[in-house]
């Protein structure tokens, strides 16, 4: 969520995906979500159901996928731009 916080963020956010799709790629996964929501979810799955995330081309609900994936996600969230 911080990486969309501004109208400035979402203008680089914009041009990123821009700049990525004119250079040739396919598919973008974007989630807008915390790691800390993440973890959260990890912690009380019952809590937190009904989040959906994008993973590899398809939705799940992120308490459905396997730890490895859980994990994997949460690594891939604590990037920013």
């Amino acid at each position: 969520p911080k990486t969309c916080k501004t109208d400035a963020d979402l203008v680089k956010l914009a041009a990123l995906l821009r700049t990525y799709f004119s250079n040739g790629g396919m598919e973008a996964q974007i989630n807008i979500v915390d790691a800390a929501t993440l973890k959260a979810a990890q912690e009380k799955p019952m809590d937190y159901r009904d989040l959906v995330v994008r993973v590899a081309g398809f939705s799940s609900y992120f308490v459905d996928l396997a730890p490895e994936g859980q994990r994997d996600l949460i690594s891939r969230t604590e990037n920013n731009l």
